[in-house]
């Protein structure tokens, strides 16, 4: 099985427009689900050393995710439940600036989730408002995870990516997030950078828009502490993403 990552997003470019939207239930206003019982092993057979680092890092991260992102992810788990009744994909796309970091990492990661916990219509996407490249720090901090990757060459290259010994595997690189093969309309919209967030009030076609930004673990680029904080940005990403298809699953 193959999936996807790409994106658009800039004002007046790509579906990105200026219109009004519904606001988002504040935090006050809803109570956010707690966490349900976590699996201890994976639906889908996936790597030995991804396994590893769920049950160590990730499953104990989940719960520590904080309340009022919870209310939002419940949000989004409301959106695949109601999709797998109608016997629909659950089309998430994850959007951020570049297409390079964040928005790479929760594509992947969000792809985990759903064969650790068997959500089947769950398929992801991710894109920007521009296209870069997957950076290679990120790749390196999902390796580092358990993934197995193999980048193609070029400047943007195709990043394949494999959860499991006999898949699922994605096909991942940086495009804008209107970009085939991403879905035109009837997805979930995740804004995974403040500035998407902002510059992106409605995404044209998303049936969903969700704020979920992280900080860019760029600023770490180049310093002692870069691994560190790309790896605790991954692991961040990936607790919310499980966190996401555990109420799914109940």
């Amino acid at each position: 099985m193959v999936l996807a990552v790409a994106w658009t997003m800039m004002l007046g470019l790509g579906g990105c427009e200026r219109q009004p939207e519904p606001a988002s239930p504040s935090p006050g206003e809803e109570q956010p689900p707690d966490v349900p019982e976590l699996p201890t092993e994976p639906t889908t057979p996936l790597h030995p050393a991804l396994v590893a680092h769920v049950q160590a890092q990730i499953l104990p991260a989940v719960a520590e995710v904080p309340a009022e992102r919870r209310v939002e992810l419940a949000r989004l788990a409301t959106f695949v439940s109601e999709r797998g009744l109608a016997k629909q994909s659950a089309d998430l796309t994850f959007i951020c600036t570049h297409n390079s970091r964040r928005s790479q990492m929760a594509q992947v990661w969000a792809a985990a989730a759903a064969a650790w916990f068997g959500v089947d219509a769950v398929r992801s996407f991710s894109g920007g408002t521009e296209a870069t490249a997957f950076n290679p720090r990120a790749v390196a901090a999902l390796r580092r995870a358990g993934f197995e990757l193999e980048s193609g060459p070029g400047d943007n290259p195709r990043v394949r990516v494999g959860l499991g010994p006999q898949g699922p595997e994605l096909l991942c690189h940086s495009k804008r997030f209107g970009d085939a093969p991403n879905p035109k309309e009837g997805f979930a919209a995740v804004m995974t950078c403040s500035a998407a967030d902002k510059s992106c009030p409605t995404v044209s076609g998303a049936a969903l828009r969700v704020g979920l930004p992280y900080e860019d673990p760029k600023v770490a680029d180049d310093t002692p502490g870069e691994a560190a904080r790309y790896d605790a940005r991954s692991q961040q990403i990936a607790a919310e993403m499980f966190y996401l298809m555990s109420l799914v699953r109940g």
